[in-house]
């Protein structure tokens, strides 16, 4: 178990380059998707690795060991290791633990500090009278489909047309409850530091998401891409900074515009090769830090049933 229990640990820092090719090399959709999963998956095998690390030192303790009726000591590691290892486990756990905890509560608190901050008429746009350029969508509590908030600054600097794109990225945004991949994302970095480098290309995953919604939307893709770009440079270059927006507010002209454009006026064809590699390599590192958690919990199962006196 020592050895298969450090894999989950360790795969992590394999998927990042893979990640970073996957956002632009597979279709949107199916790139929020797998990288959705892929984190979510790889954080449930590092808490599981940790928590298999705990067992073996705390087996070594009278208490623990009377309550497991342990006869013989656990065999899985030297006690020179395994109680050093148990004990930094636990912290990683119990940190772990408190961080998750954190982040639920404050994206419940989010989620009501958004419903008050436009008001509750079940108006799904909301204009704010500032001249600063700006747009939005504010995702709602469960049940409400959520608000999109636009300035007028925004929609003096927008084309008729362009508005229109604006409004249904957005609200693909809100259809989509592109948030929750977001608050997935936070939570398996939560669990591991290197998952963090899969927040990026999950969001700009997302973004392609809404920009291909909107395109489809309007039925032209150019004036989609007009539309990004012009609200992007609009927000840049607007001479003072935005308005302070809510947390957890998905704004129009996030993520690397350039690319997004470039996307939406090159023809929407993948690069199978590239995506096939980077989805493959993604679902490798997912299947192998499984099936090492598994065998580092089969190990200590039949270590736990040895201890007990029993025939594993």
């Amino acid at each position: 178990m020592i050895y298969a229990v450090w894999i989950p640990l360790l795969t992590p820092f394999v998927v990042v380059p893979a990640a970073r090719r996957l956002a632009d090399a597979l279709a949107p959709a199916r790139a929020v998707r797998l990288l959705a999963v892929t984190a979510a998956g790889l954080a449930l095998c590092t808490v599981l690795a940790l928590a298999l690390l705990v067992v073996p030192g705390a087996g070594r303790l009278s208490v623990v060991a009377a309550a497991g009726e342990f006869v013989h000591p656990l065999a899985a590691a030297a006690p020179a290791v395994a109680v050093p290892l148990a004990a930094a486990a636990l912290a990683l756990l119990a940190g772990c633990a408190v961080a998750l905890a954190r982040a639920v509560r404050g994206h419940w608190s989010q989620l009501h500090r958004a419903a008050r901050h436009d008001g509750d008429d079940g108006d799904e746009l909301a204009v704010l009278r500032d001249s600063r350029p700006d747009a939005y969508a504010l995702p709602g509590r469960p049940g409400s489909p959520g608000r999109i908030v636009v300035t007028t600054g925004m929609l003096h600097a927008l084309e008729p047309a362009e508005r229109d794109v604006l409004l249904a990225h957005e609200r693909a945004h809100l259809t989509g409850r592109h948030h929750l991949y977001l608050v997935l994302a936070e939570l398996s970095a939560r669990c591991h530091p290197a998952l963090r480098a899969l927040r990026a290309p999950l969001g700009y995953a997302l973004e392609r998401c809404a920009d291909e919604a909107a395109a489809l939307a309007v039925g032209d893709r150019r004036v989609a891409a007009r539309a990004i770009g012009r609200a992007a440079l609009a927000a840049g270059s607007a001479g003072a900074p935005p308005a302070p927006r809510p947390a957890g507010a998905l704004p129009a002209a996030a993520g690397p515009v350039p690319r997004r454009v470039a996307a939406l006026l090159g023809r929407p064809v993948v690069r199978p090769r590239i995506g096939r590699a980077a989805a493959a390599t993604l679902l490798a590192c997912l299947a192998v830090s499984g099936a090492a958690a598994l065998d580092a919990t089969y190990d200590l199962h039949s270590s736990i049933e040895t201890a007990q006196g029993e025939t594993p």
